[in-house]
């Protein structure tokens, strides 16, 4: 390289290295409240994080944590409450990948909602990374779009990031201030979630504190009244005391945010973890504002029976003995199972080969009978009722290979991309008309999914693009197991 050709390519280098630094400090936003509403020193920091999320004390729950409700007062007086939400996570080894945050404008003024779309929010703990590609994606969906001014000094969204940091590590954000809170900005932002987080390894975080300035008798009297219509999910209610801006929570927006959105993706729980008033830490009687945790789940469904090998070959002798029996004297088999397994209801399908041939195939998707019993009948029915083909013969039975589908629980489909080839089976149920094809149907056919839901249809006696109407489509699992 020619001596002139240095300058040239330094001052380039130069140019590239100013241009990202730019980039990168105009999307950091650096710790506005570190040293007032918590500790500065990264090392003390760290250390009353530990005290507090060591001295909650909570208990997991039975199901997926979608969502918490956490306070945002400084840390002396809300900490401990917060630490409990915290500790939740922490226990339930619940994988954590992004964390939107949700928090209230006490600062600025404005409609909607802003997105903090790039760049990273310091604290001393560190910069922990924004969701570039969720943060894109729920402006997309909601029309919400990014305001500095909403972000510059709100603390809502700054006090929870520490416990993020400190619970999920390597955990990115999307930070969401909510101005003002109306019906319209809560429903539209609960509906961008539920379009972009199902799928994703993401918690959503509502920061709130609960009534303010009150005397601490009334306010733990207006907290308890709030706390049953969280707890008992009364979105109406509080939308409606939310938007008439009664004195419940600051952060009422976020939170009944968070529930519509939870409500989406199916049964939901909510969980009082932790209740405490900043009187309790020291401040005034008279002028008392209430710090709430809670945990918003989804009820965790029954999944599908665990059968060892020696169990699954006891059920296949027991659907080839069924076949005999009924053969022989045109009567069920009278059985008494020991194992209490065998004593749960489930769904189960009974599929039967001939020379590697379809000879019959019937179930039952809903758990209707005990599993053994809905192992004998459906291998009866299998092998007499399938109206595709003759009754068995009892010279065939020696031939036959039999297979058994045990079903998990029916499940809503929200979005066809959840619906996964040969993990996943399909129901349609659209009038009269329903239709169910085992998940192992669309393995053994190559099929994708778009084969796979129009056959389904087809099975149904359906028009083909009849699973758009996502109302009448199932999926479940299913343990498929042959001799």
């Amino acid at each position: 390289m020619c001596k002139k050709a240095w300058p040239n390519l330094i001052i380039f280098i130069l140019f590239i290295v100013l241009m990202f630094t730019a980039s990168w400090a105009q999307g950091l936003r650096k710790a506005a409240w570190a040293g007032q509403f918590y500790e500065a020193d990264a090392a003390r920091l760290a250390r009353v994080l530990e005290v507090y999320l060591e001295s909650a004390a909570v208990q997991p729950l039975a199901g997926e944590v979608i969502g918490l409700i956490s306070p945002h007062a400084g840390y002396v007086y809300s900490g401990r409450v917060a630490a409990a939400g915290y500790r939740l996570i922490q226990d339930q080894h619940q994988p954590v990948e992004s964390v939107v945050i949700i928090g209230p404008s006490h600062q600025y003024g404005f409609k909607g909602c802003s997105i903090y779309l790039k760049g990273g929010f310091e604290t001393p703990l560190g910069v922990v990374e924004v969701d570039e590609k969720l943060a894109k994606a729920l402006a997309r969906y909601s029309g919400f779009s990014y305001i500095p001014e909403a972000h510059a000094k709100e603390h809502s969204i700054e006090v929870q990031i520490p416990f993020i940091q400190k619970v999920c590590p390597g955990a990115r954000i999307v930070p969401v201030v909510m101005g003002f809170q109306t019906e319209e900005t809560i429903r539209t932002l609960a509906s961008a979630l539920g379009k972009i987080l199902p799928g994703t390894k993401s918690l959503v975080v509502a920061s709130t504190d609960m009534s303010h300035f009150l005397t601490r008798a009334k306010a733990n009297e207006l907290d308890r009244k709030t706390m049953e219509l969280i707890k008992t999910v009364e979105t109406s209610t509080l939308m409606r005391q939310i938007v008439r801006g009664e004195n419940i929570m600051c952060g009422g927006g976020p939170v009944l945010a968070l529930l519509l959105y939870a409500q989406q993706l199916g049964q939901v729980k909510v969980e009082i973890l932790s209740y405490s008033d900043s009187a309790a830490a020291g401040g005034p009687e008279d002028q008392v504002v209430g710090y709430l945790s809670a945990a918003v789940y989804l009820e965790k469904q029954a999944g599908v029976i665990e059968l060892a090998p020696e169990e699954r070959k006891e059920l296949l002798n027991l659907a080839r003995q069924a076949i005999s029996v009924y053969l022989e004297s045109g009567q069920f088999l009278d059985y008494q199972p020991e194992n209490p397994k065998y004593r749960q209801p489930a769904g189960a399908f009974v599929t039967l080969k001939k020379d590697n041939l379809l000879r019959g195939c019937i179930g039952f998707a809903e758990p209707v009978y005990p599993l053994w019993q809905a192992v004998a009948q459906s291998a009866v029915l299998a092998a007499t009722e399938d109206s595709r083909f003759p009754p068995l013969k009892m010279t065939e039975l020696p031939q036959l290979k039999i297979e058994i589908s045990v079903l998990g629980p029916l499940q809503p489909v929200r979005k066809l991309s959840e619906i996964k080839i040969g993990r996943h089976g399909l129901v349609i149920k659209q009038g009269q008309r329903s239709g169910l094809l085992l998940p192992q149907v669309a393995t053994e056919y190559g099929w994708d999914r778009q084969t796979f839901l129009r056959e389904l249809c087809r099975k149904a006696g359906l028009p083909q693009n009849a699973y758009r109407d996502l109302r009448s489509v199932y999926k479940f699992e299913a343990i498929v197991f042959e001799e």
